[in-house]
């Protein structure tokens, strides 16, 4: 709903239909290999891949731990892999996209398994990121940079050195805001896994910090949006300051005190805001505000870890490592930006080699004349029409049967 409602109406069946496939293509690639490759446990795991549990699938008693871990893990590979079709929207091939979304699985099981798995080499040296403000939205946020970058900006979208904003229905996209919103309080306190023991206290504190996160980051893009604007309050700095928000909080989500939390949240919701019109000045043509709300939010995430988190006492969730403002040292916070750096690399790389292989079999972008017909029309042979077209189709209809009525 959030990307179809920020891009052109000849589009938006298109980017719901990406959205659609994420899940069709990456559910098929996470369940043959990708969930293995961050969590097997078979001969040749090492600190870097995990090897076994392909093509998932137990008679164990451990049956109910693997395959709701799997679920869960599996909503987190298809949303790092969704966050490209909004910024790639309204000129990326339908075809190569459903390539695309079935092996960038592969991008995102790496990193999941360096910092989430037993064998990962990130996971050993004490990273914290609690719901996967790392392996989801950076590896999400970096490949869509380079995805926007090489397809290019849409047709006419800076001509004259003016950007020209484009948006079919801000109801849709503020809606698609709240069901993320929402949805939210699922991926952060779900990932305590569990309610047993301390694990409520977790659960129920995440959820206090990520409403938090996002109050603040409604608050301070409301403030930077009147002053830039003259006291208008445009809903593009709202969304993705609240989303930004919520990206940022992710990483210690379970960790953070209340005040913490709506202070992270503010921070990210400005870097956001700045962010946005500096991407349009270098011409990277994001529709959604994707590479702003996800790159820029994880890297303050990861970044604010280092430097809030306070020494755990209930689950050791924080690997007995405290922040720079909790007179922990720089220890925690070198290992938080050498995540950034380690996952941030591999996402770029991979994703361009990615791309460059399957633009050798079908070119990415559309040409000139489907781009201007619309995604819709071309690709899912669904034609829009405008007002003006309804009224003639009306007319010409109203003529008809008159016709129709004097002859009979």
């Amino acid at each position: 709903m959030l990307e179809s409602g920020c891009v052109t109406r000849k589009n938006e069946i298109n980017v719901l239909m990406k959205n659609v496939v994420d899940m069709v293509f990456g559910g098929l690639s996470y369940w043959m290999f990708g969930y293995g490759m961050s969590y097997g446990t078979s001969k040749g795991t090492n600190p870097f891949f995990a090897v076994g549990n392909y093509f998932v699938d137990t008679q164990d008693v451990n049956m109910g731990y693997l395959y709701t871990t799997y679920i869960f893990q599996l909503s987190f590979a298809s949303t790092a892999t969704t966050i490209v079709s909004g910024a790639v929207a309204e000129r990326f091939n339908f075809s190569a996209y459903c390539i695309y979304s079935f092996l960038n699985t592969f991008i995102y099981c790496l990193p999941a398994g360096w910092i989430w798995g037993d064998h990962g080499f990130l996971n050993h040296l004490g990273v914290i990121d609690i719901a996967g403000c790392c392996p989801v939205h950076l590896v999400g946020g970096a490949s869509a940079l380079v995805a926007t970058v090489m397809v290019g900006p849409r047709e006419g979208r800076y001509d004259n050195n003016k950007k020209h904003d484009i948006i079919n229905s801000p109801t849709n996209a503020m809606l698609g805001m709240f069901v993320l919103w929402w949805g939210w309080l699922g991926f952060n306190c779900g990932s305590t896994f569990g309610v047993t023991g301390a694990k409520w206290k977790y659960a129920a504190r995440s959820a206090i910090t990520t409403l938090n996160a996002s109050i603040g980051g409604g608050l301070a893009s409301l403030l930077f949006s009147c002053f830039r604007f003259r006291k208008k309050f445009l809903i593009s700095n709202l969304i993705n300051g609240i989303l930004s928000a919520l990206v940022a909080v992710t990483a210690g989500c379970v960790l953070y005190n209340p005040w913490e939390a709506l202070l992270i949240g503010s921070i990210s919701s400005l870097l956001t805001n700045f962010a946005m019109p500096a991407l349009d000045f270098i011409h990277i043509d994001d529709p959604v505000g994707a590479i702003p709300v996800h790159l820029v939010g994880s890297i303050w995430g990861m970044t604010a870890v280092g430097l809030f988190v306070e020494e755990d006492s209930l689950l050791a969730l924080s690997k007995g490592e405290a922040g720079v403002f909790q007179r922990g040292g720089f220890h925690l916070l070198g290992i938080q930006m050498l995540s950034l750096i380690v996952v941030g690399v591999w996402s770029l790389l991979a994703t361009y080699i990615l791309l460059q292989i399957i633009n050798f079999a079908i070119p990415l972008r559309v040409k000139r004349e489907q781009e201007e017909a619309g995604a819709d029309e071309v690709e899912h042979n669904i034609k829009h029409y405008t007002n003006m077209q309804m009224r003639q189709f009306s007319s010409t209809t109203s003529l008809t049967m008159r016709s129709r009525s004097s002859l009979s």
